[in-house]
């Protein structure tokens, strides 16, 4: 068991450059690079985990004003106190460590420009610009 008072939730977009991915796949190298640019994991506000239900949260992702994704943690295969739990167990995580979850169905390409709305809704909110 995770006491609620050790995280607090975010909202977060991660990209991946699909090209460079296939790269990596090509050349059967660590994904990583495709991940891990400058701009590629803008992160909102922190909020304390009472804040939100774990269990039952809202997300939405909005591109340019239209609807890309909105999920419920409810729907996610593995609890978020679950997913903490199991990454303690191997990984020490310590305050201000990040833990991205996963994303709900909608996942596409985003082009320079784009605006991209990420929300707990009636909770917290990130606006970003794709780079």
């Amino acid at each position: 068991h995770i006491p609620t008072d050790l995280y607090k939730a975010v909202v977060s977009t991660q990209s991946t450059g699909r090209d460079i991915q296939e790269e990596c796949k090509r050349d059967r190298s660590p994904w990583t690079m495709a991940k891990c640019l400058d701009t590629f994991c803008p992160v909102g506000e922190f909020i304390p985990s009472d804040k939100i239900d774990p269990f039952n949260t809202e997300v939405l992702l909005k591109v340019n004003d239209e609807v890309k994704q909105h999920g419920n943690t409810k729907d996610m295969i593995f609890s978020v106190p679950t997913l903490i739990e199991y990454i303690n167990r191997h990984i020490t995580l310590l305050p201000g460590d990040l833990v991205l979850t996963g994303t709900p169905e909608g996942v596409g390409p985003l082009q320079k420009g784009d605006e991209i709305y990420a929300a707990i809704p009636g909770v917290t909110e990130a606006v970003f610009t794709v780079e």
